[in-house]
């Protein structure tokens, strides 16, 4: 019982999440870490992201009915009780909502609450009749790293746009990868991404575009001080690296496989490059 109402805060987000919030916290506090204020941003940031997903499972479960990878999802299953889920993620909101803005600073608290409600309002509306869902759902996901670096500078300022842009230009080749290798679970289900609408071809055109534009941002990230040489020289290495493997697209003989690697790597990158942010003070 309590496995199910768990699974439906999307925890694999959740976690993915405060990863990059840690890291946007961390690069901002330099040497100077109040480990207190990071537990309490990080508490509130979960729930709001819990309860995003929570929302997001209770919209999405007549198309989660039809895919593959979602058709046992426990709203899709009826295995909690829709009046429950409801009230599980209005709590989850009130409380995340309540702690970021006791504990940190407004412009955390609507960092958080932006990133709730284009998620809610924007994305999961939009991915039902838009080609550019995956486009504007990057907003929602960008915003963590970005809630993270404002806990402590209370201030938006080059670097929490630089932050932001990385995990935008992150995300599309990531997503994009998913709608390839998935193709014929998002046709059955009529979501219109762009694998679907544009085609493949298109796709990888775009994340070839996006991957160069997550590499001239990180890079951005350190010409503007935020960061030293070792992450600047790390992720035009980790940029080209992805690169490479986004131009073998155009020679494959089998997408999926190509489009699973790709997704694998992108995992790898980001891993990569938000611990060299959380490192930032320690590294030349």
């Amino acid at each position: 019982m309590l496995k199910n109402y768990y699974s439906i805060t999307k925890p694999g987000i959740v976690s993915g999440n405060l990863i990059t919030a840690a890291a946007g916290f961390l690069l901002a506090s330099k040497t100077n870490i109040n480990f207190l204020l990071l537990l309490e941003m990080l508490i509130g940031t979960a729930l709001i992201i819990a309860s995003a997903g929570i929302f997001n499972n209770y919209i999405d479960r007549d198309i989660d009915a039809k895919m593959e990878r979602t058709k046992n999802r426990a709203l899709v299953k009826k295995l909690v009780p829709f009046q429950y889920a409801l009230v599980l993620a209005a709590v989850l909101l009130i409380l995340g909502t309540i702690v970021l803005w006791v504990f940190t600073n407004i412009p955390t608290v609507l960092t958080g609450l932006i990133g709730f409600f284009s998620y809610i309002f924007l994305y999961t509306v939009s991915k039902k009749y838009s080609v550019y869902s995956t486009i504007i759902g990057t907003l929602p996901g960008a915003t963590p790293p970005v809630a993270g670096y404002l806990a402590v500078t209370n201030n938006f300022d080059l670097g929490a746009l630089m932050l932001f842009f990385i995990l935008v230009f992150w995300q599309l080749p990531h997503f994009y990868a998913i709608g390839i290798y998935r193709l014929k679970d998002y046709r059955k289900a009529k979501i219109p991404i762009l694998p679907v609408t544009k085609g493949v071809y298109v796709t990888k055109i775009a994340m070839i575009l996006s991957i160069l534009l997550f590499t001239l941002f990180c890079a951005l990230l350190s010409v503007f001080g935020f960061t030293g040489l070792t992450f600047r020289v790390a992720s035009i290495i980790l940029g080209v690296a992805w690169l490479i493997l986004a131009f073998g697209g155009f020679k494959t003989n089998n997408e999926t496989r190509w489009a699973k690697k790709m997704f694998k790597f992108s995992l790898i990158v980001t891993m990569a490059i938000y611990l060299l942010i959380s490192l930032n003070s320690l590294l030349p």
